[in-house]
């Protein structure tokens, strides 16, 4: 299989090298790395082509644009996606692949994240404490036939996701909304070992704003998801 990584990216610049370079240090390399350049008033562009990627604009604001674009012009049999602000851990490429050949007929795979410690928002334990919390909270959603994928940490067939329309043209939750089309079409597996740690940049506000913030987006209100994110 052919493995293309989709990475959306707006104003990232400060980000993208620690991403880069983490896919590069995967155990199983990506055939190919995508980065959609969304808009950015920054470097994001230039330091994503001189980090090894191949780089896409779209012009059109929104999250769901951009991964739509990389899903559409990506060479891979296979898209994982992540997000500028993530680190996927080494042998995040290597789970993939040996989800997709350990179940034929699956379509998608997603797994847990895990917040980076971030200085006067997370510490270490609250981070670690954010990796359970969320692992527990998709093995629970898993087990009612619920798949929660999240565009930081998910992979799909490309072929199977454009069959399903691709992601819904949506403000945010078009992950999990293409998640739960890709379920009409064969399997869509949570690996609890699919790690990817993750900004907890969007922790400005507090726990309780973002918690609220995410329950809001689950329920399909997703105005203003975006707001505060840095």
């Amino acid at each position: 299989m052919r493995l293309t990584v989709v990475v959306p990216a707006r104003n990232e610049e400060q980000s993208l090298p620690a991403l880069l370079a983490a896919l590069h240090a995967q155990t199983r390399p990506a055939d190919e790395i995508i980065v959609v350049d969304n808009g950015s008033r920054d470097r994001s562009a230039q330091v994503a082509a001189q980090g090894g990627a191949r780089v896409l604009s779209c012009p059109t604001p929104g999250v769901a644009y951009a991964r739509q674009m990389g899903l559409a012009a990506a060479l891979g049999d296979w898209i994982a996606s992540t997000d500028a602000d993530s680190l996927p851990a080494p042998d995040w490429l290597a789970r993939i692949e040996q989800g997709v050949q350990a179940r034929p007929g699956t379509v998608a795979l997603y797994g847990p994240m895990q917040f980076l410690p971030l200085a006067g928002r997370v510490g270490p334990l609250g981070a670690r404490l954010s990796g359970i919390g969320y692992r527990a909270f998709l093995g629970v959603m898993a087990a009612l036939g619920q798949p929660n994928c999240a565009g930081a940490n998910m992979a799909c067939s490309r072929a199977a996701a454009l069959l399903a329309g691709g992601y819904p043209p949506t403000l945010a939750r078009e992950d999990v909304l293409l998640g739960l089309a890709l379920q009409r079409l064969g399997a869509v597996r949570y690996l609890p070992d699919m790690w990817v740690h993750t900004s907890a940049r969007r922790l400005n506000r507090g726990w309780g704003p973002f918690l609220w913030t995410h329950i809001r987006n689950l329920a399909g209100r997703t105005s203003g998801y975006f707001d505060h994110s840095s």
